[in-house]
């Protein structure tokens, strides 16, 4: 194996124990680390390995080092950067109350534009993907799938690098949260439904209209994940 990956391995354990610590609230905003020498001890990493964890925190926006003082633990909400969002992703068994709702509402203000611009730029290219939702097997895992493919697919089209971006910052996550969800019949109903009429839309070139329609089901998925069963699954985890 690649010795730099073995090298990476104390650090990323560390991080992640101190992200998880953070998260859970063992150390919560406001709150001071442990002396370096004590903290490093803790981790099972040199102090060398532990300082360049701590200035990764501290570049994302999790801690705040002040030389000669103990380090503060941020609010990662009011000071945190998208590392910090990828990092709430990737240790989703702490993801904090509200996130889905909160990250599904962000998805509703940034998909109709993207849409949109997808369509007046690339309207072939979506339509011709969304004839293969037809297809479709009537289940979630086929649905989740797709629904990712699409919305990468139309980020792309936009020409905003940006959208794309930030979407594949939750790779994994969505379709893991998006199986949840179209485990819901009336989900995968909506979702055949606005497939549909996004291609009606694409074939015609009609942009307002297939930033409207995307609009409506991205507003239903968040009523359908706040009502439904797929909000208890994933409390459950």
């Amino acid at each position: 194996m690649d010795n730099h990956v073995l090298s990476q391995r104390p650090a990323l354990h560390a991080e992640q124990v101190l992200i998880k610590a953070m998260l859970a609230g063992s150390f919560p905003p406001g709150s001071v680390l442990p002396g370096e020498r004590s903290l490093a001890a803790q981790l099972g990493v040199t102090r060398p390995t532990l300082r360049e964890v701590l200035q990764r925190l501290e570049r994302d926006g999790w801690i705040t080092i002040r030389h000669g003082k103990a380090t503060v633990v941020n609010d990662f909400w009011r000071d945190g950067g998208l590392n910090v969002l990828s990092a709430l992703v990737r240790y989703g068994e702490q993801l904090p109350d509200g996130f889905i709702p909160n990250l599904l509402e962000v998805r509703l203000a940034l998909a109709p534009a993207y849409t949109r611009a997808a369509v007046t730029r690339s309207a072939a290219v979506v339509a011709e993907l969304l004839n293969r939702s037809d297809d479709l097997d009537d289940v979630p895992e086929a649905f989740a799938a797709f629904d990712w493919q699409l919305h990468r697919t139309l980020t792309i089209c936009s020409g905003n690098p940006i959208y794309t971006l930030i979407l594949n910052g939750f790779a994994g996550f969505y379709e893991q949260m998006a199986r949840l969800y179209f485990a819901q019949p009336e989900a995968r109903a909506s979702s055949r439904s606005f497939y549909a009429a996004l291609r009606g839309a694409a074939l015609s070139g009609d942009a307002g209209e297939a930033e409207r329609v995307a609009r409506q089901v991205l507003a239903e998925s968040i009523a359908l994940w706040q009502s439904g069963a797929a909000r208890y699954h994933w409390e459950e985890r």
